[in-house]
């Protein structure tokens, strides 16, 4: 007993994360529609509803009604394929062949996305059959059934919305760039070996592949975002996160540089410190303000609360102010140092450009401005989209006042 307890406990554990969420709905509404086949289709075992229930049913709404509507398309495509040619040929090695090669053309032109080899297959497993027409229609049906059973699984049911867990990848990505400042500002002051720039310079470069999973995180908190009954203000929830994510990919970017411009140094300055020590002090200043800020700035996205956003806001501005206080203090002694010694005067003016970039990137008032671009963008392109709606409703607008005055 011991030994199935410990598995138990931690699925237990892990209940809300996205794989058990969705390996408990997917078991769910497979049972389901396989109950509701048995009583509709004339099939004894008629295992395609479960199946396409278990292709339909996602972890978010949205991606459930797109596929289960491709899904549908690539099983009725097939399904007409295999009844047009069994009026026509047998089954024999050139018509097999013939329906995959068609089955897979009309599958990229149907729109069913990664279900374009469904189309093929349902096509040959009807055209197997003796009975193909009724086979061929028992084979849709069980379809929709399994279709239908994972649309009212999660309409009914709604999935939880991810916003939390892509939160706190944000929040993860900000606290391994907070160390990685915390960091170089110890290192600055004093010698730094080419070894140890070196490993710094890798720690960085590793952050793409953190990006690359945040990325992953949020697109599913985004169509987790999409058609939920839950949320209310779904579109300015996609776009604070995404905006933000975008600011701290390219301050991710610049950090690499910053890694890089500090290697170049350690090569250069073998034998000595790479600044002076008071030229490292005002450096250590500027990235601990640098690492605060990255902190403040992920609190700031991910934070729900309007207090709780306000105080990260207030926070961030006054880093953001040090921060820019110090980088100037820094040019100043940058400046003094290289007109006593010019050597590598382009890594330090590269330094500079590199701080100013993440300042400006973390800068408040770009982010607003950034926000209400990107709403704008998004209304636009929603407009475009559902552009016959609106002259719709244009239209009843207009009627209302002659059906009042007719009244």
């Amino acid at each position: 007993m011991p030994e199935f307890a410990d598995p138990l406990l931690e699925f237990a554990r892990r209940r809300r994360e996205p794989a058990v969420v969705q390996t408990l709905r997917s078991t769910a509404a497979a049972v389901i529609s396989y109950v509701v086949a048995l009583h509709l289709s004339s099939e004894p075992a008629p295992l395609t509803a479960p199946l396409t229930a278990l292709l339909v049913v996602q972890v978010t709404l949205f991606t459930t009604l797109v596929t289960a509507v491709r899904r549908v398309n690539s099983v009725v495509a097939g399904v007409l394929l295999a009844i047009g040619f069994s009026s026509l040929v047998g089954l024999t090695w050139w018509s097999l062949g013939l329906i995959i090669l068609v089955a897979l053309v009309v599958g990229r032109y149907v729109k069913v996305g990664e279900f374009v080899p469904e189309v093929a297959i349902s096509a040959m497993l009807v055209l197997g059959v003796t009975r193909v027409s009724a086979t061929a229609w028992d084979r849709v049906l069980e379809t929709l059934i399994g279709a239908g059973v994972g649309m009212l699984f999660n309409v009914l049911l709604a999935p939880p919305v991810w916003v939390e867990s892509a939160g706190g990848a944000i929040e993860e990505l900000a606290a391994r760039m907070r160390g990685l400042l915390m960091d170089l500002g110890e290192e600055v002051g004093g010698h730094t070996p080419v070894a140890q720039a070196a490993a710094r310079l890798h720690e960085a470069r590793r952050l793409d592949h953190d990006i690359v999973r945040v990325d992953a995180s949020l697109r599913q908190a985004e169509d987790s975002l999409r058609l939920n009954p839950r949320v209310k203000e779904g579109l300015l929830s996609r776009v604070v996160l995404r905006t933000g994510l975008d600011a701290l990919e390219i301050s991710a970017v610049v950090l690499r540089v910053v890694c890089r411009s500090f290697t170049d140094l350690a090569k250069e300055r073998t034998q000595e410190r790479l600044f002076e020590p008071e030229v490292g002090d005002a450096l250590k200043e500027v990235f601990g303000h640098l690492a605060r800020a990255v902190e403040s700035f992920a609190v700031l996205i991910t934070t729900q609360v309007s207090a709780n956003a306000e105080e990260a806001e207030d926070r961030l501005a006054a880093e953001l102010t040090a921060g820019r206080a110090s980088r100037n203090r820094v040019a100043d002694l940058l400046l003094a140092q290289v007109q006593r010694h010019p050597r590598q005067w382009q890594l330090h003016g590269a330094l500079l450009a590199e701080i100013d970039r993440i300042l400006d990137e973390l800068d408040v008032e770009k982010r607003s401005q950034r926000l209400v671009e990107e709403l704008d963008r998004q209304s636009r392109e929603q407009r475009e989209r559902y552009r016959l709606v609106g002259r719709v409703r244009q239209r009843l607008r207009a009627r209302e006042p002659e059906d009042e005055r007719s009244v």
